[in-house]
């Protein structure tokens, strides 16, 4: 009978109730399960896949969630989240009020550490293994980290330290060559060359203290029960290598490891993906970078790409493909990233550091220290930059503008179109003597005839999209446009100006003066967070020289945005084009009121 065994595993406890030759039949079960739900409501799918028997063994063995177990990154947890308690509402996976698609500590017990971004797991696992010491509990606490993951420089902070103490840490390494794109580096061929029986070094965990056991097939769930049976008895900080397929059980996610790995909808029972619209659509912010990037390079020797892990999510990969020694995947390493960038600027080149605006938080050292404080035309081009949906608060690239604001000699840009995305970057590689941010969103813009010829940008200036009587709307990035569709709905469309400010810093102080001498009201609207951003910079403006009117500054909320569709999240966080509307309503009616 189908779902057989699944439907009555509610619990770890239950499942640790059924004999071990029934795990297989369950392994079956939970990878049609995820299958499923994931080709209807979309998701992360191959990552899950792979661990399918690695979750199960995991939660047979230990006394989850007394023994503690964290997921690096959590792009693989479902299989976790549907045995310890969340099956009945797994369809409910990234979407508004729903689970949330990565492992959430105020979600459940059994999620003992909140991840998203990767390469925690073992300082995390590491942090509580030595509360548990120093407490006197008894508890196993595992980490189980990817081999993509695990060539970040945190995870190699954790296994320095962990090699050193007697805690009672296992770190799981599921190798499966890939992260979103192929892993990458040196490692990658060490851990290539330790699967194949090639390696002629030492082991490198051994000799980092570990205990190595591996590696062994992660998809033997005989040899996996009984080998963490072992590793129970085993005193100390513990290695287990664990090879296993991303995708496991659904051909074309074998087969295509990166498209698979978040693939929106697909027919369950076939893996093809659902067809997409034939009508001609903009192209996605990333692909303009990427594009244009290319296009660039052919005619600039100096410009180089780099990526940490990110180059089809970035769309670097075109360059990649036609200029591979002048394009760069540096593996989950933001802050190598920004410093080889900043290494690379001191001799003349021109670097475009591409990376998504919630992973350039894990560089913020790195962007002050090295860039900023040395004043190198480093270019950072932030993908992902405000909400981006269903990936949720992790995900969120709500900050940059806040956190970059402060920085001396940085230069903020934000595109309102893709037109303006590519003008930037040909304005930058013209040469400039100072850093600079461009960030733009997920997802796709409006225009379909982006490829005109270049025009250059002056750096510091904003431009004047409509004139008005009363109220000046500001505006930075791609939210413009959500602006000028709510001021076609309004009647009183000529009492309202809109100018698109295009930096961040340096504010065009000039553009400011002649708004504030001519309008009676501002409203500032950005993507990001209002606390340090774009508004609070109009109003530390309007203070400074002494201008009394009224601001009214839109943003996100000084909270954190959980997961949702971005219309549903822009709506809670009244920046859809009704709310737009209502909010210059609104104070039009006040300041005529007056």
């Amino acid at each position: 009978m189908k779902n057989s065994l699944l439907e009555h595993i509610n619990l770890p406890k239950d499942l640790r109730n059924l004999k071990a030759k029934d795990l297989p039949q369950l392994a079956k079960e939970l990878r049609e399960f995820i299958i499923n739900i994931v080709a209807t409501k979309e998701g992360h799918l191959g990552a899950s896949l792979g661990v399918v028997e690695l979750t199960i063994a995991l939660h047979y063995v230990f006394n989850t969630p007394k023994d503690l177990l964290v997921w690096d990154v959590g792009h693989q947890a479902y299989g976790h989240k549907i045995l310890t308690g969340r099956k009945a509402v797994f369809d409910t996976n990234r979407r508004l009020n729903g689970i949330s698609g990565f492992p959430k500590r105020s979600e459940s017990s059994y999620d003992t550490f909140g991840v998203g971004h990767s390469s925690t797991s073992i300082s995390a696992s590491l942090g509580m293994a030595i509360a548990s010491q120093l407490k006197g509990e008894n508890k196993h606490h595992i980490a189980i980290i990817g081999d993509a993951s695990i060539a970040g420089g945190m995870a190699f902070e954790g296994l320095n330290h962990a090699g050193v103490t007697d805690a009672n840490l296992l770190v799981i390494l599921n190798d499966n060559a890939i992260g979103i794109d192929p892993s990458v580096g040196a490692l990658k061929q060490y851990l290539t060359n330790v699967k194949k029986g090639t390696e002629k070094q030492d082991n490198i965990f051994e000799a980092l203290n570990f205990n190595y056991s591996g590696p062994i097939d992660g998809h033997n769930l005989p040899l996996l029960i009984s080998e963490l049976n072992r590793l129970k008895t085993v005193k100390g900080p513990k290695f287990l290598h664990v090879i296993t397929t991303k995708g496991k059980g659904l051909k074309q996610a074998e087969e295509n490891q990166v498209t698979y790995h978040a693939p929106g909808q697909f027919n369950a029972k076939t893996g093809e993906l659902s067809a997409k619209s034939s009508l001609e659509q903009p192209p996605k912010y990333q692909d303009v970078f990427g594009e244009t990037i290319v296009e660039l390079a052919k005619k600039n020797k100096n410009i180089i790409g780099i990526t940490p892990a990110m180059p089809t999510g970035s769309s670097l990969k075109y360059m990649m493909k036609e200029m591979p020694n002048r394009a760069f995947d540096v593996g989950i390493a933001e802050q190598h990233a920004v410093t080889l960038a900043a290494g690379m600027a001191t001799q003349g080149l021109i670097p475009f550091c591409n990376i998504y605006s919630t992973f350039l938080q894990r560089a913020y050292d790195q962007i002050i220290h090295d860039v900023a404080l040395q004043n190198l035309p480093v270019v950072f081009c932030l993908d992902r930059a405000g909400l981006v949906g269903e990936d949720g608060a992790t995900h969120h690239g709500v900050f940059d503008l806040a956190y970059l604001n402060c920085i001396p000699n940085l230069v903020i840009f934000a595109p309102r179109d893709a037109v303006a995305l590519r003008n930037i970057m040909y304005t930058v590689q013209l040469g400039i003597n100072f850093p600079i941010a461009i960030r733009y969103p997920r997802g796709r813009g409006h225009i379909l005839d982006w490829k005109k010829p270049f025009e250059t940008i002056d750096i510091g200036k904003g431009i004047c999209l409509k004139q008005g009587k009363d109220i000046a709307v500001l505006s930075v990035g791609t939210i413009a446009k959500s602006v000028e569709d709510a001021l076609l709905k309004l009647n009183e469309i000529d009492a309202i100006g809109h100018y698109d400010m295009q930096f961040i810093k340096p504010l065009d102080t000039v553009l400011l003066h002649t708004i504030f001498k001519h309008y009676k009201a501002v409203i500032t609207i950005e993507d990001g967070t209002v606390i340090g951003g774009f508004g609070s910079s109009i109003l530390q403006f309007a203070n400074s020289h002494n201008y009394k009117h009224q601001i009214k500054i839109l943003g996100i909320s000084d909270a954190f945005v959980e997961h949702g569709t971005l219309s549903q999240l822009q709506t809670m966080q009244g920046l859809d084009v009704a709310t737009i509307k209502k909010t210059i309503k609104n104070l039009l009616f006040s300041i005529n009121n007056c």
